[in-house]
């Protein structure tokens, strides 16, 4: 699996509804492939949903926290990864 740019950090996660907190350090927006990785989680997705206060939006800014629907547990402290889209020839 690709390391990336780390661009943030997750701060909670929301087990009966999979949704973790993340504190972006970057942009991040939908659409974009990202890796979650800590002590016990290591997968990648593709960011299908994000909302900040309830609301959903299209992309999140550095210093925002955004709630991501993940398709795997995340734990406080692991962190995010945007990896480089890979070109189709």
């Amino acid at each position: 699996m690709a390391e990336g740019k780390r661009i943030g950090k997750v701060v909670h996660y929301f087990g009966k509804i999979s949704v973790g907190v993340v504190g972006l350090e970057s942009d991040l927006k939908i659409g974009d492939q990202v890796r979650f990785k800590g002590a016990h989680t290591d997968f990648e997705q593709v960011i299908e949903s994000m909302h900040v206060d309830n609301e959903a939006v299209e992309q999140g800014s550095a210093g925002e926290e955004v709630a991501i629907k993940v398709t795997e547990r995340v734990r406080a402290g692991d962190r995010l990864y945007l990896l480089e889209r890979e070109e189709v020839s």
